[in-house]
């Protein structure tokens, strides 16, 4: 049987909160630990991401301006009054 959330029993002791101190020689180790990209997958990755976001803008604004045109359409069709 699988223990959920309301039967684990709580912990007896509340957990310690962590000093400044502490919490940035924490902060420096695990940043260590990160493996930063090199300039060249820096420079492919900005590429692919302007890319991406132009693609989606240009998508967008065809989007946008289809439904200006069908918005204007419909106005111009069925929004003014035939006898004024």
């Amino acid at each position: 049987m699988t223990q959920t959330d309301a039967d684990a029993k709580p912990d007896k002791e509340p957990k310690r909160r962590t000093g400044p101190v502490t919490f940035t020689k924490q902060v420096a180790g695990e940043l260590r630990k990160v493996r930063w990209p090199t300039r060249r997958e820096l420079v492919t990755y900005t590429i692919v991401v302007l890319v991406f976001v132009l693609v989606v803008l240009g998508y967008v604004s065809l989007v946008d301006w289809g439904f200006g045109e069908a918005v204007t359409w419909l106005y111009g069709t069925f929004g003014t009054p035939q006898g004024v």
